[in-house]
């Protein structure tokens, strides 16, 4: 079947350009100066609105298990909302804990993807208990299944927590095996004492769980793991979502003496404050409880963070969806914050926040479509596969409207979540149509996809590096 997409504006790496787009299949056929299109195909009228390759949104926690919950979004409910909202690819994190097998967990992922997806999937994978089984199981993992990068913890003790000497080792694997190591990087011993020292004082509401976790100890953590990886013989290293000056302080200085240090950030630190959401009155804080944690308003964070999308001292936005409802799930935390399971519901919307970013004026529209889709693919080995309108790229494709009108709401969102941690926001654009390798399934926010249709991508190694 062939369609071509006629009257759009493309946007690349390199800016936006006039240009039609012929598909045959679930691929990219040809791209064609305006009216040099064959004949014939099925038309979909891009007139007036920009085309850009389908989002790559390269982490999320579908159906993790956090706190003594689940976060409440299935890959099923999941990745239906973010195929709304304009994200055709997901890179979700299979788990293994301390003690267990590093492929068990890995068949639990694929169990829980299985004919429950609306859109492509990848997998990182989380290393809770670094040892020479598990070290033996990243090499097998980066050969055989098609997984390139491994998350560490250098935060929540007793849970997902890798000592220095746990780290080193890790990283020397991936530095062997050409994997990336990705890093959530706070002082998790440090913060234990900072929580327990918080609730003696008797201050257990939201904000606090963003007071016991300040900068400095994502800064210095940020600081560990790059030297860590240079011990390492400058192991890839990929900070996930970054959220303060002194942090991304530390990344940029890495950069600069042209290491393989990487960070993404995500929509909640760009626009989202621990006095205004943290601190909404009584319990209404625990919508916004996340960890790394979000910044004061009094600081520079959120300036800080657009100038390192700018610079591509960050290079990619991603969201960390970890959704929770209040009912029964962050009201866990009730009288003890430290007991609010983590997380905030993005997927739906990272492509829209973003593009507000465009309209004022802190993204130019080719770094817009670079941080959620072509440097996703490029940074986990999907480029150019994902990431990219280009003859033979898949077909992922998204029509947007930059003078549509979206307005967030619970009433309106397909996350699986009682609340929005964006009610009430309006952005200057619209996601118009989503295709996924060929196949319409989203056109003016109403679906036409089905659950079984997204395939899992095996990843090939990271051409992002120096």
């Amino acid at each position: 079947m062939s369609t071509l997409i006629k009257g759009g504006t493309v946007i690349g790496t390199t800016g936006p350009y006039a240009a039609d787009v012929l598909i045959e299949g679930e691929t990219i056929a040809a791209i064609f100066a305006p009216g040099r299109a064959p004949e014939g195909p099925e038309i979909i009228d891009a007139t007036g609105k920009y085309v850009i390759p389908g989002a790559i949104d390269a982490h999320t926690h579908m159906q993790m298990p956090f706190g003594g919950t689940e976060a409440s979004d299935t890959f099923d409910t999941g990745t239906k909302a973010a195929a709304i909202g304009g994200t055709t690819t997901i890179i979700d994190f299979a788990i293994q804990r301390y003690g267990e097998v590093v492929q068990d967990g890995l068949a639990a992922w694929h169990a829980k993807t299985a004919g429950t997806c609306h859109i492509d999937y990848g997998f990182h994978m989380i290393v809770g208990g670094v040892d020479d089984e598990s070290l033996k199981a990243m090499d097998q993992l980066v050969t055989s299944e098609g997984i390139t990068s491994f998350k560490l913890f250098m935060a929540y003790p007793g849970v997902f927590y890798s000592d220095d000497g746990q780290i080193l080792r890790a990283m020397q694997k991936a530095r062997d095996n050409g994997a990336l190591i990705m890093m959530h990087a706070e002082n998790g011993p440090a913060i234990d004492v900072l929580v327990k020292q918080a609730l003696e004082r008797g201050e257990t509401d939201p904000i606090h769980h963003g007071i016991t976790r300040p900068q400095e100890l994502e800064a210095e953590a940020t600081s560990r793991a790059i030297w860590l990886a240079s011990v390492a013989a400058d192991c890839p290293l990929y900070i996930v979502h970054l959220s303060a000056s002194k942090a991304l302080e530390q990344v940029k200085a890495a950069r600069d003496l042209g290491r393989n240090v990487f960070a993404e950030t995500c929509p909640q630190y760009l626009y989202l404050t621990l006095e205004d959401q943290l601190g909404a009155p009584g319990f209404d804080g625990a919508k916004w409880v996340c960890s790394t944690p979000l910044r004061s308003k009094h600081e520079s964070h959120r300036a800080d963070l657009w100038q390192g999308l700018r610079t591509n001292d960050l290079s990619v936005v991603s969201t960390d969806h970890c959704p929770f409802c209040m009912k029964d799930q962050k009201e866990m935390g009730l009288g003890d914050f430290s007991k609010i399971p983590n997380g905030i519901g993005s997927v739906e919307h990272r492509v829209d926040l973003l593009y507000q970013g465009v309209v004022d004026g802190k993204l130019s529209l080719a770094r817009w479509v670079e941080t959620i889709a072509t440097t996703p693919a490029r940074m986990f080995g999907m480029y150019p596969r994902k990431g990219i309108i280009a003859p033979g790229s898949d077909a992922d494709i998204v029509l947007y409207d930059p003078n549509g009108r979206t307005r967030i709401s619970v009433d309106t969102h397909h996350m699986n979540m009682d609340y929005s941690a964006w009610e009430g926001w309006e952005i200057d654009g619209r996601v118009d149509t989503v295709l996924s390798r060929g196949e319409v399934i989203s056109r003016n926010g109403e679906y036409t996809g089905r659950a079984g249709r997204g395939k899992y991508v095996p990843r090939a190694l990271s051409d992002y590096l120096v």
